[in-house]
């Protein structure tokens, strides 16, 4: 096997290893599954929602924790990976139905877009901002 052959299955391999986390990371938030979500959220972690309000990780998982962020569908389609050395792009179209408060958000498309780094050879998403598709 050639060195670029190797090097191309790794950065696949690698590829697939972050979609994974990423569906792992949805399933935990759509289940409030808390301890999960820290595990694969970087302590400087920061969300920009689709109204533009910054949230950190405490911010935004003491929210889902609290109930006040409640996740009901979160289906992406397929997740485009872009890897460069310890950091990594994700992008993604998702259909999302989610709660904010007491104001039930319906099933609208949104375009995610993910920075992901490896620390302590782990990959955690450190900024995450979600575009509503009109």
């Amino acid at each position: 096997m050639s060195i670029e052959i190797a090097r191309v299955s790794k950065e696949g391999s690698e590829a697939d290893r972050l979609r994974q986390i990423e569906r792992s990371r949805l399933r935990a938030l759509l289940d409030a599954d808390i301890e999960t979500a820290r595990h694969l959220h970087a302590s400087d972690f920061q969300l920009i929602t689709p109204i533009g309000m910054p949230l950190s990780k405490d911010e935004y998982l003491g929210a889902i924790a609290a109930g006040h962020i409640n996740y009901l569908q979160w289906e992406p389609e397929e997740i485009a990976v872009r890897l460069q050395g310890e950091s990594a792009v994700i992008r993604y179209r998702a259909r999302l139905e989610v709660v904010f408060g007491e104001h039930k958000v319906p099933l609208t498309t949104y375009w995610h877009t993910d920075t992901y780094e490896c620390r302590d050879k782990r990959w955690m998403v450190v900024w995450s901002q979600a575009t509503a598709v009109q």
